[in-house]
């Protein structure tokens, strides 16, 4: 037998199924991150709508009485229940934001208001 150089077909088969079976991993670890991402970037939205709507709160602007919001190209319902406190001339406030067609909020914000009360 001649001592031959270079790789047999088996070994050519062993790595590349190695190579397969380690890319399959990679490419879980990408979409888990990638689907991390994604529900942060909603998170960061939802809460941006709460802050969004504390602030026309703060302003007594009209459009705080909307209940549904359009940011970054999703609809969101948001939710104000507004809380009386010792103070008289403050109110307190905790938003919910839920994004359109589901249940629970993605976002919730406690803040404080002038009162509704002279």
């Amino acid at each position: 037998m001649k001592n031959q150089d270079g790789f047999s077909l088996i070994e050519a088969l062993v790595a590349l199924a190695v190579l397969a079976i380690a890319t399959v991993g990679l490419v879980r670890a990408v979409e888990s991150h990638v689907d991390s991402t994604r529900g942060l970037e909603r998170r960061a939205a939802a809460m941006w709508v709460a802050e969004n709507r504390l602030a026309e709160l703060q302003l007594a602007d009209p459009a705080a009485a909307q209940k549904q919001v359009e940011l970054l190209g999703q609809q969101w319902q948001v939710d104000v229940a507004r809380t009386r406190t010792e103070d008289p001339a403050i109110d307190k406030v905790r938003i919910q934001v839920i994004p359109e067609g589901e249940r629970s909020p993605l976002a919730s914000l406690d803040g404080f208001v002038e009162g509704t009360r002279a």
